[in-house]
């Protein structure tokens, strides 16, 4: 399958839907706190979104009903919205896409709530610098194994396990676009990294084992062992000056 390969100006619209989707989350990481629901989330990051002029892309896709996805400490993605209050200590990972005139932008965080242990501390800094090693290898001429080698070798070396169910993706146009992003592999193997390229990286970090199951509902992902998870997700343009974030807040 070709890869997608995006001009300059695909890639300053795919930059305008990614400022909505980093607005978003800069503005979200002064709302939550104890006591709030991802319902309430949810409803923000619509309104968000709509306000600016974009749709949020999730809602509808393949029947989701929401316009974020929400998962709370062991749902490691793709956990539905709810009128539980979160508590102080819990962690939750908002995940957006915004489409702005047909051009996506996708980004997940992890949020702490209120007072956390030092433990989960450790589990949300190496997933973030999980990502950010990958980021690191996305360049022209490397390869994606040299990405998910990169995610995989900084989590166990904190004494982390990716979670291999679920993978990056190339994005514009559609939300889903070839390639699969791997957050484990081997150096100099996989799809060569072209200028132009478009993708996620957005690995998913666990404290516990790696293997999920998914929830009755059809979507709902969770740890086997009840293991925490964290995810961080950035939509990334490859460059002959280097990776670019897209979405790109803190």
């Amino acid at each position: 399958m070709a890869v997608d390969l995006k001009t300059k100006e695909h890639i300053r619209g795919i930059r305008k839907a990614g400022r909505i989707v980093a607005a978003c989350h800069k503005a979200l990481s002064k709302r939550i706190a104890p006591g709030v629901t991802t319902q309430e989330i949810d409803r923000f990051v619509e309104r968000f979104m709509l306000d600016r002029g974009a749709t949020p892309a999730q809602k509808g896709y393949k029947g989701y009903p929401f316009a974020t996805c929400a998962s709370v400490n062991e749902v490691v993605c793709h956990g539905f919205p709810d009128s539980v209050p979160l508590e102080t200590g819990d962690i939750v990972t908002i995940d957006m896409v915004a489409d702005l005139d047909g051009w996506k932008a996708d980004s997940a965080w992890t949020y702490a709530i209120g007072q956390t242990t030092s433990a989960t501390d450790k589990l949300l800094l190496a997933a973030e610098q999980a990502l950010l090693g990958g980021i690191k290898q996305a360049v022209p001429g490397n390869r994606l194994g040299d990405i998910g080698y990169a995610v995989q070798s900084r989590a166990e070396r904190a004494g982390f396990q990716v979670v291999t169910a679920f993978v990056g993706h190339g994005i514009g146009r559609n939300m889903h676009e070839y390639p699969e992003v791997m957050h484990r592999g081997i150096p100099g193997q996989g799809t060569l990294l072209e200028e132009g390229m478009v993708i996620t990286i957005e690995p998913i970090i666990t404290a516990g084992r790696p293997e999920i199951f998914i929830a009755q509902d059809g979507w709902t992902a969770r740890t086997i062992d009840n293991g925490w998870a964290a995810q961080f997700e950035h939509t990334i343009a490859i460059t002959k000056d280097g990776p670019v974030i897209l979405t790109r807040w803190d």
